[in-house]
This record gives C-alpha cells, structure tokens and sequence, in this order.
C-alpha cells in the first residue's frame, strides 16, 4: 500500500509539473508574441525614414493659415515623466500653442500630464485611457516604450478620437507622428566629436531605454556617423542607463577607469550626459561629453565650460507645432503623416544665440 501511495503521488506531481510548464510555455510564447508584434510594426514604419514628411515651415506654406474647429477644443496631452526637464519644457510649449490659439479666436485648452516616472508604463496608459473616457478632442501622446500606448492608441481610434505621436517612444498605430529625425540626433553629436578628437581615439555611448525608439535610433546614427567618416574612432563601450543620472555616472566612472585614453562619451539624452558630466570632473581629465535635448541646464553646464555640447531639439517650439498639426487636424486639413521638427548642436559658440534665431522661427498664422 506504502509503495503504491508512493508511485500514486509521484504521477500526480509529474502531472502537475507538466501542467504548470505547458501553461508557462504557452504564456511565454503568447509575450514573445506580442513583443515580437510591435517591433514588427514599428520597423515598419520609422519616422526618420519616410519620403512625404515635412517640416514646419513646408507645413505652413503647403496649408495655410491654421483654420478655426467649430466649437470647443479640450487636447489631451501625454508625457513621459516631468522629473526630466526635456518634458516640463515640452508642457510649456503646448500649453504657450494653446494660449495663441486661445487669443486668435479659438476655444481651445490643453490638459498635460505624465507618469510618476519614465519607467511607469501602465501608468502612462491608464493617463491616456481616463482621457478617451473623458472624451477629450484629441491626443497629443510621448510614449515611454514602443509599444505601452498601443492598446489607449486602439481605442482612442475607434472613439474617433485623433492621435498624434509626439516625439521619443513611437506609436506604430498612430496616425500622425510629430519630432525630430531622431538618426539624426546621433549623426550630429558624432560629427561635432569627430571633428574635435581629429578623427580617431576612443569613445563610448550611454543609452537611454533600449524600448525607446529615440534611444535605438540615436545610438545607431552616431555608430553609422562614426563607421562611414571616421573608422579611426572606436566606440570602446556602450550600455544603457535608462535616462537615468545616477546611473550614467555609475557607467563613465567605471569607464574612465577602465579606458585612460577614452576622448569623447555621448549620451542619449542631456539628464544622462549631465551625470557623465560629474564623473568626468571628478576624474580631472579632459574628455568631450554631448547629450541631447537642449534642456536649461545643459545650457548652464555649456555657458561654465563643463558639459561640451547638446543636440537640442528645442521642445518648448516642438510643443506649440505639435498643438499647431492637431488643430489643423480638426479643422479638416489632411496633415501628412510626419512632420519633422527642429533640432541643433549647441555648443560654446552658440550657447547665447537666441533659439528662434537657430531655427528660424515664426509663429503661425490663422483664418
């Protein structure tokens, strides 16, 4: 009886075993799936890539003044996190587009909020699924991943509710995509660094969020640069930090370390860069570190001589295009799918120059 108890037990827990692995398999596949889904679709459509996108400046003479939406106008918009300056200033922007608008005549407001953290996914989603419940008019969206708003995307859709991906995490789905040609962002901090290291030496790169599709793209535009006009530089390391300050000082200390002759560190973004900063300073050599974004205190660390130089993409102006594109949205015009917005290298020598002054700037006109 002993024996049999035995034998009994072991089938039940082979059983059970095989059960629970076939669940998991089958779990895991169904993920895989759907990860394997949206990088699909994302390769499918990248921004930097299109033939018809336009800039701003292509947008207002092909269309015209900015028409007048019949009645009242309440646009949702949707940061990654406001910790980062890069957002803050992007929120300002939006709001200064609604603000013009507001005083040319049209009922528009702006409503911008963001995760608690740019790591917070699921938060961001539940932002954007509360603002379609509310019925807002339209969606001005900053994804944190490639894929995380694709599901709010999906119902915003079907509520007739129009989207427009604004910059940094890409939307496969959506159907208008507003920022800067994010390959290029890395093509100009590698020619700025080039041409300072003479064309050889060492370098690295600290990568944002290997999900965001601005991370992935500025990363392999510096490689790109760098393989087909300067094959003397050598990229030593490389290795993401999520955006985070800390954590990019953590990866040049051990760097600097680790290469004596590294010249040059770029990174994905200007809060990362401004940590990479520290690490430099604290080591008391001399090497070159450029971020990306152009946010005020890039600026101030560029005016005391410490950070070398940022790729501005000068969100305070994206801001107000992105508020310009989804009000000519509503009032009927068929906006090309991408529309390319300013960006600059920043560096010593043009630090103090105005930035409408860089990107020629003017604000809209209206019917």
């Amino acid at each position: 009886m002993k024996r049999t108890g035995i034998l009994k037990a072991l089938v039940l827990l082979l059983s059970l075993t095989t059960f629970a692995t076939g669940c998991a398999s089958n779990s895991t596949g169904q993920n895989q799936g759907k990860d394997a889904a949206v990088n699909a679709d994302t390769a499918a459509f990248n921004p930097d890539e299109v033939s018809d996108g336009i800039d701003f400046k292509q947008l207002r003479e092909q269309f015209g003044p900015v028409p007048k939406p019949a009645g009242t106008i309440k646009l949702g918009g949707v940061s990654k996190a406001f910790e980062n300056e890069y957002w803050r200033t992007l929120k300002e922007g939006m709001e200064i587009g609604a603000k013009d608008m507001k005083a040319k005549g049209i009922d528009v407001s702006i409503d911008v909020k963001a995760a608690q953290g740019e790591g917070d996914e699921q938060g961001q989603l539940s932002v954007v699924k509360d603002m379609i419940n509310k019925k807002y008019s339209a969606l001005l969206l900053s994804p944190i991943s490639d894929g995380n708003l694709t599901p709010g995307v999906e119902d915003a859709n079907k509520a007739g509710i129009p989207v427009v991906n604004v910059n940094d995490g890409l939307i496969a789905i959506a159907p208008n995509y507003v920022g800067p040609k994010a390959i290029q962002n890395g093509e100009l901090a590698a020619e700025w660094i080039a041409g300072k290291i003479s064309n050889k030496g060492e370098v690295a790169i600290v990568i944002g969020m290997p999900k965001a599709f601005a991370a992935r793209q500025r990363t392999a535009g510096f490689e790109q640069w760098m393989k087909e006009n300067a094959p003397d530089v050598t990229i030593v390391e490389k290795q993401n930090a999520d955006w985070d300050r800390a954590k990019a000082k953590d990866l040049a200390e051990t760097w600097i370390k680790k290469h004596p002759d590294l010249k040059a560190i770029f990174a994905n973004n200007d809060t990362m860069a401004l940590g990479v900063v520290e690490a430099v300073k604290t080591s008391g050599k001399d090497i070159l570190v450029v971020g990306v974004d152009g946010i005020g205190e890039a600026y101030d660390s560029i005016k005391r001589g410490e950070l070398s130089a940022t790729v501005d993409s000068f969100p305070k102006y994206k801001g107000q295009i992105a508020v310009e594109v989804t009000v000519r949205i509503l009032g009927g015009q068929k906006i090309p799918r991408v529309l390319w917005t300013p960006q600059a290298l920043i560096d010593s020598t043009n630090v103090n120059t105005p930035a409408e002054e860089i990107i020629g700037w003017e604000s809209a006109t209206f019917e």
